[in-house]
């Protein structure tokens, strides 16, 4: 199995995306116990776990199958790029789309 930089194994790195998930999707929910301006249901979860962990994945993807630095980097970024956007997109309508619901 291929090791990187750090000594990870791809398999190690699958995990520890699962795990930086779930702790981000801790962070909304650990907010709503203190202030009502958070204010998620389930779908909002749901939406937002998909697109950090369709994210993750297609990174890990990118790691496992580019074999150049400069194009993981290129690929990852890109793919870095696209859920901000999407995500600016759901939370505020960046860009005023029917998807954002605006």
């Amino acid at each position: 199995m291929e090791n990187n930089l750090f000594g990870i194994t791809p398999n190690q790195r699958l995990m520890g995306i699962v795990v930086v998930v779930g702790v981000l999707l801790l962070v909304p929910l650990v907010a709503m116990q203190f202030t009502e301006e958070v204010n998620w249901d389930v779908f909002d979860f749901v939406v937002a776990g998909v697109l950090l962990l369709g994210t993750g994945l297609l990174c890990e993807f990118v790691l496992r199958t580019v074999r150049s630095v400069k194009g993981r980097l290129i690929l990852c970024g890109l793919l870095l790029l696209v859920l901000f956007l999407v995500w600016a997109e759901l939370a505020v309508g960046v860009f005023g789309s029917p998807f954002a619901g605006s």
